[in-house]
């Protein structure tokens, strides 16, 4: 009986050199890192995802790679006797750090590195005189042909409109009528004379709303004087 006992248990242990195949869903993974975890025997998938490894029954495998969720498998009878074990395992789900958005962030294309800091913006405007400009050949023929006094004309205007939507934004109408007393047949013509002083100019620019409201009383005052001398 003894004898028995000691044949089935060196047939049980018995070790042998499988042959196996790694996958990723039906894809095959290469650089996959296979230990016997009894034996600390080790091998690495190829570019097909084979490899080889000696193994008996009962035997661990652990199977690691950076890409993917780590994976154990024990060695069966079956496996044993099979012609390739086939592996399959899980790719990581990455988890991306949260990203928050501040909607007061000044996202510009300094910020990003798109242009260098303190380049100079144009409008369309400026870009016209800029072009009409950016040789001596071009400034001549465009001042013969009078282009660049036209363009720079444009610019101001331009420079203006965006002002008057400035005005537009910070002053109702009613205040124009009711707190400054400028006739409302008058409020266009005064908001042309605002925008032509430089100071109150600047106020807008900068969003400077209390200079801007100091400002324009101060002007609607000398507005009403003009309107009262044309009458």
């Amino acid at each position: 009986m003894m004898l028995f006992v000691q044949i089935g248990f060196g047939q049980k242990t018995v070790s042998k050199e499988i042959l196996g195949q790694i996958l990723e869903k039906s894809t095959s993974v290469e650089a996959v890192n296979i230990i016997n975890n009894t034996t600390q025997v080790t091998a690495v998938s190829d570019a097909n995802g084979m490899f080889s490894i000696v193994v008996k029954e009962g035997d661990v495998l652990v199977f690691s790679a950076v890409n993917l969720e780590g994976f154990k498998r024990r060695i069966t009878a079956e496996d044993m006797n099979s012609s390739l074990l086939q592996i399959k395992m899980t790719a990581k789900e990455v988890e991306l750090k949260e990203v928050i958005v501040n909607e007061n962030a000044n996202i510009t294309a300094e910020n990003l590195g798109i242009i260098p800091y303190g380049q100079k913006k144009y409008t369309p405007a400026e870009r016209k005189v800029y072009t009409a400009t950016s040789t001596s050949v071009d400034k001549l023929l465009n001042k013969i042909s009078g282009r660049t006094a036209m363009l720079k004309k444009e610019v101001n205007v331009e420079k203006k409109e965006a002002l008057f939507r400035k005005m537009e934004y910070l002053f109702e109408e009613n205040y124009y009528t009711d707190r400054l007393r400028i006739p409302e047949t008058d409020i266009k013509g005064f908001q042309l004379y605002c925008v032509d002083d430089a100071e109150f100019a600047v106020s807008l620019n900068t969003k400077n709303k209390t200079m801007s409201m100091f400002l324009i009383t101060d002007l609607a005052r000398k507005y009403l004087i003009i309107l009262e001398n044309e009458k």
